[in-house]
C-alpha cells in the first residue's frame, strides 16, 4: 500500500482535469491500471483513495453495522458515500474532479494534493495556504503531544 507524503501543486483545466503528480504517480503500481475512489473530506477538501484503500475503509466502516434497525447508521452512510465517484487516469494522466464534488471544497483553478498517508487530501491552494499558516508553532507542539502516546509501545 502506497505512503502519500508531501504535497504538489496542479491546475484544473477547462474540463476539470489536473494531472496527477509524478511524485504520487511511482508509488502506484506500474503494472495495471489504478482506480481510485474520490469523495468528500472530513475538513472542506476532497479525499482520493485507492481502490484498495476505499475497499478496506467500506469493510471497516460499515461491516458491523446494521443498516436496517439504526437510522444513524443510515444517516452516516448516506453522509459518508454520497458524492463518491469512481476515477481513473486519462490518456495523459489526469483525473476528472467531479463539479459537484470541486464545489463542495470551493475548488475553482489551483489545488494543492497532500499525502496524507493512505490518502490524498486535494484542496483549493488559497485554502489549504490558510489552512498550514495558520498552525502557529505552539499549536504544531500541541497537535504532536496527542498523537506521541499513540507511538509509545505498550507496557506489560
Amino acid at each position: 500500500m502506497p505512503r502519500f507524503v508531501g504535497e504538489f501543486e496542479s491546475t484544473l483545466d477547462a474540463k476539470q482535469r489536473f494531472l496527477f503528480p509524478a511524485g504520487f504517480k511511482k508509488l502506484l503500481p506500474q503494472d495495471s491500471p489504478v482506480k481510485f475512489m474520490i469523495n468528500r473530506g472530513k475538513e472542506k477538501c476532497l479525499t482520493l483513495f485507492t481502490m484498495d484503500v476505499w475497499d478496506s475503509l467500506l469493510t471497516k466502516n460499515f461491516e458491523t453495522l446494521d443498516y436496517d434497525e439504526d437510522a444513524n447508521v443510515r444517516e452516516y452512510q448516506r453522509a459518508f458515500l454520497n458524492g463518491a465517484t469512481e476515477v481513473e487516469f486519462d490518456s495523459a494522466g489526469r483525473l476528472l474532479l467531479p463539479k459537484k464534488l470541486a464545489a463542495y471544497a470551493n475548488i475553482t483553478k489551483d489545488i494543492v494534493l497532500a499525502g496524507a498517508l493512505d490518502r490524498i487530501e486535494i484542496w483549493d491552494a488559497v485554502q489549504h495556504d490558510q489552512l498550514l499558516s495558520g498552525i502557529t508553532q505552539d499549536r504544531y507542539n500541541e497537535l504532536g503531544k496527542l498523537v506521541k502516546p499513540l507511538r509509545q509501545p505498550p507496557t506489560n
